[in-house]
């Protein structure tokens, strides 16, 4: 039996009434913060969901259809705010489902905490219903995994999820609750609500940063990571603009830079243009802060080298188990990236740099990328984005799963600051509506727009249940091909003109969205894209409901700049074989508009992009 706690400090609370182990939970929740909870509700933890009745209008449950939906949810929230993103699920298949959460939240650095009920301690190692080791199962993917095993332990377990989730390099924290310990009961103290640590740089880090700056002819600052306020990055906007250097944000970090700024030099990673790809090779001295600098943002370890780089390299990090892992960094700093932002305030050139031209070309190249680039076919999937682009307010916040549909709100969009993508480093797929979701509850007067391909939406199309439910009111963008894209560019690389196994039927998506309260309707032609996208918004922000418009589209743009085809004439070349040895390229069927061109499979969803 659990033994009443009589000895309290000063930073305790004093010790409650007994309570199950439920009660204790919620509580601890609460006081950590939390303000919402995404979950699919299971028998394995009733305890926990009987106790949200005492905390109604403080902790909002949010019941989603699917596991993976609701961990996605709660990663996108780490995101947002800074916070852990908070997800309940049941044992044994609720938490394999969750599991794909835990993976993005681990290489994303998101702040998150699973809850996953567990069969009761004295079940375990009997292979009991459901019953799996998360010790194991989770430990290469969080940052900690525990199980609760006596019920007053649970405000130390919970205490000590937060502070592991938030410190050094966020991630995510498993936690299991076997059934004893939540039907168990205790008297315990609450515990008060956690302090992050930060990591700040010295006086003789910023000094010493400062020198090798001065030495540079052709430097180029990355960013990326977790952790950004908009205070924070207007500091690092305003270091950049006093020392000249250029900023370029590594993959699907385009939140961490406001793009209109002048010292923009665009997006750093697979698909990046010819001319920032050259100007990354060709630095002399880089400025790492926040980011891993890992496999998509070096392309491959490519542009910067593993484990030496070319250029000097200084590597601002939380977390001093990653500095010096992957890369032999010239200077190494200990810090996060709020703190050492605001550090720069105190740094000022010895003398006047002479890198403005440097900066004002690589700004001038990052909006010449952002014309839209020509495309064959009654729909342009670059017209499509550079459209959406301007008309979607500045502040608006773009979210995308996984596949080469992405590279166009990637490449067209000018992102401005915190909140204003959900993207998930990971490559994972189904992201993009559960993650609109999520920042739509959280900052519902922004207009939140998921892009999301056709396989990628129907991964987790289920959630617009709960915007139906909690009246959200987001808009999505399908890209309606057939195929898997992606998938079909590499296939045509490696195997040309043998593609097989990669398209698929799809169900009408503007029905499909009608059928849950929503908009929906399709586009097929550039040229009505705009007006679509108009009525889509409106009736998104009256009617606080779902909309969706339908892009039905065949052409052989398979990112920009990109087609299959030319993938497929290289390739052949490569073998130096004949196309007709080998069967053609594409079948012609009728097309939107009434146009007959050949099909082919641009769009897709799995972010297999590394070549």
């Amino acid at each position: 039996m659990a033994q009443r706690r009589t000895v309290l400090t000063s930073t305790s609370t004093p010790a409650s009434a007994r309570r199950n182990g439920g009660q204790i939970l919620m509580q601890q929740l609460r006081i950590h913060g939390a303000r919402r909870v995404f979950l699919v509700p299971g028998e394995s933890y009733l305890p926990c969901i009987d106790a949200f009745n005492e905390h109604q209008g403080a902790i909002e449950p949010i019941v989603c259809r699917q596991e993976s939906g609701a961990a996605y949810m709660a990663e996108a929230y780490g995101k947002l705010t800074g916070e852990p993103g908070i997800c309940f699920v049941t044992r044994g298949p609720g938490a394999t489902n969750a599991s794909i959460g835990v993976h993005t939240a681990f290489q994303d650095s998101t702040p998150m905490i699973l809850f996953i009920g567990q069969v009761g301690n004295g079940f375990c190692e009997r292979e009991a219903f459901q019953e799996i080791d998360y010790r194991r199962m989770f430990g290469q993917m969080a940052k900690w995994v525990a199980q609760i095993d006596r019920t007053e332990r649970i405000p130390e377990y919970v205490a000590r999820a937060f502070s592991v989730a938030t410190s050094g390099r966020p991630g995510p924290v498993v936690l299991a609750l076997p059934e004893d310990t939540l039907w168990g009961s205790a008297e315990v103290v609450d515990l008060p609500r956690y302090t992050r640590a930060h990591s700040h740089p010295g006086g003789a880090d910023l000094a010493r940063m400062a020198a090798l700056l001065e030495e540079a002819e052709r430097p180029l600052m990355i960013v990326g990571g977790t952790g950004w306020t908009s205070e924070a990055m207007h500091q690092l906007e305003d270091f950049a603009v006093r020392f000249q250097v250029p900023v370029g944000t590594a993959w699907r970090r385009l939140e961490c830079f406001d793009q209109r700024s002048p010292n923009a030099a665009g997006h750093v990673g697979w698909a990046m243009t010819p001319a920032l790809r050259q100007r990354v090779r060709a630095a002399d001295l880089i400025i790492a802060v926040g980011t891993r600098l890992g496999e998509a943002t070096t392309e491959g370890y490519t542009v910067i080298e593993s484990p030496m780089p070319r250029q000097k390299l200084v590597h601002v990090y939380p977390d001093p188990g990653e500095l010096g892992r992957v890369f032999a960094p010239t200077q190494a700093i200990v810090a996060d990236v709020a703190s050492f932002a605001g550090a720069l305030a105190a740094l000022a050139p010895a003398r006047p740099p002479q890198r403005k031209a440097r900066v004002e070309a690589a700004h001038a190249e990052y909006l010449a990328s952002l014309v839209p680039l020509s495309a064959q076919g009654p729909l342009s999937l670059d017209a499509v984005a550079a459209i959406a682009a301007d008309q979607l307010p500045h502040d608006a916040c773009i979210t995308v799963g996984a596949g080469n549909y992405a590279l166009y709100p990637h490449r067209y969009r000018r992102y401005t600051g915190p909140g204003t993508s959900l993207a998930p480093t990971v490559g994972s797929m189904g992201y993009g509506l559960p993650a609109a979701i999520s920042a739509k509850l959280e900052q519902p007067e922004r207009t939140v727009v998921c892009y999301a391909g056709d396989g990628c939406f129907q991964m987790n199309l289920q959630e617009l249940g709960v915007a139906l439910q909690y009246r959200v009111g987001v808009v999505v963008l399908v890209f309606n091909n057939g195929i898997w894209g992606t998938i079909r560019a590499h296939q045509e690389r490696e195997f040309p003109g043998r593609a097989i196994a990669l398209s698929f039927t799809n169900p009408d998506f503007a029905a499909l969205v009608r059928s849950y309260g929503g908009h929906g309707e399709v586009v097929e032609c550039t040229e009505d894209f705009a007006a679509a996208l108009a009525r889509a918004c409106a009736f998104a922000d009256r009617e606080k409901l779902p909309a969706l418009v339908e892009l039905r589209y065949a052409a052989d743009g398979i990112a920009p700049g990109e087609t299959l085809s030319g993938i497929l004439s290289a390739a052949l070349a490569r073998q130096q074989i004949s196309g007709a040895a080998h069967g053609t390229f594409a079948e012609a069927v009728p097309q939107p508009c009434g146009v007959s061109v050949a099909v082919t499979d641009p769009v897709n969803d799995r972010a297999d992009a590394r070549r």
